[in-house]
């Protein structure tokens, strides 16, 4: 067989190869690396879940007061939770600790944890909410609700959602006693446990 003729099967058999092969020598093992880092992201970015819900049945109510918790580092937080109440139709206001409690006989109290780390097919840190309490309390300080969020420790679902996707599940639970997820959700009625 001469050069050219060589040549020309070399040129031919390239061209019926897919990118992925001429990019790499295991293009099986690129397409793989590819599906795991799409079903990561797409895991890690669903909505979070309500645990740890203690609901005790007290009137309804179409207006809450938010406490501003000065030591939350996520910029985030708050007009997530007013978006969220919003969908259940209460307004919300947003006042210090020392907000006038005659105008507030609900108040939602919160705390959040902010991590950092490194998003599936990305190279930069961004933080992200890694856990955060809700608390609803009476004027004077009785508890009518709390539940809290938390990135799963196994599989991490919900690490790269949106704030608000933590925290609407949360303020549902808070609002209708009903939490949505499996784990240990607590309902408990006027003195039945």
């Amino acid at each position: 067989m001469s050069a050219r003729h060589s040549w020309a099967l070399a040129v031919a058999g390239s061209m019926t190869l897919s990118g992925c092969s001429i990019l790499s020598p295991i293009p099986l093992w690129e397409m793989t690396k590819a599906a795991g880092s799409g079903a990561a992201l797409g895991m890690q970015s669903a909505a979070g879940e309500a645990v740890d819900t203690v609901y005790h049945l007290h009137a309804p109510f179409k207006s809450v007061c938010i406490e501003f918790n000065p030591g939350t580092q996520v910029s985030d937080v708050l007009p997530a939770l007013q978006r969220a109440l919003k969908l259940h139709a209460i307004d919300s206001r947003v006042y210090e600790a020392t907000g006038p409690v005659a105008a507030c006989p609900v108040w939602l109290r919160y705390t959040t944890l902010m991590e950092w780390d490194k998003a599936p097919m990305s190279e930069r840190y961004q933080s992200y909410v890694s856990e955060a309490s809700l608390t609803l309390q009476s004027a004077q300080g009785a508890v009518l609700s709390s539940s809290r969020y938390m990135v799963d420790p196994v599989f991490a679902t919900s690490k790269w959602a949106s704030t608000f996707d933590k925290l609407a599940p949360v303020v549902s639970a808070l609002i209708t006693g009903f939490a949505t997820e499996k784990r240990s959700t607590y309902l408990s009625n006027k003195g039945a446990t």
